[in-house]
């Protein structure tokens, strides 16, 4: 028993629009990481406190960068929210697919 054409078409679409909202999302990812190391310097102590005998204080950067992480984060929030349940859904009509047509599907692989 082989896969039909129609049925093998419409599986590959419905998994690329998967990888694509997969991509959608590390896209933001990468943003975020982008923004987050462009404003590194910005956070980091200023050399005069050191010169007054104090040396910087790591905690203070790590609380600065967390601020700042969370604040981008919070600002693209409902946008990582929608794609993750798009994300979601797309893979339940995946797997409810495959159930449906699983034999046959499993059968095509095994020829292939």
């Amino acid at each position: 028993m082989t896969l039909s054409p129609d049925v093998s078409r419409q599986l590959s679409r419905m998994e690329e629009a998967c990888r694509q909202t997969q991509r959608q999302l590390d896209m933001v990812d990468r943003q975020i990481t982008r923004r987050m190391t462009a404003l590194i310097p910005d956070l980091l102590p200023r050399r005069t406190r050191y010169r007054d005998g104090k040396a910087p204080d790591p905690q203070a950067f790590l609380e600065r960068y967390r601020s700042q992480l969370a604040a981008l984060t919070a600002e693209r929030q409902p946008e990582i929210d929608a794609l993750s349940r798009k994300l979601a859904r797309q893979e339940q009509v995946i797997a409810r697919f495959l159930e449906q047509h699983g034999e046959a599907v499993e059968l095509s692989g095994q020829v292939q």
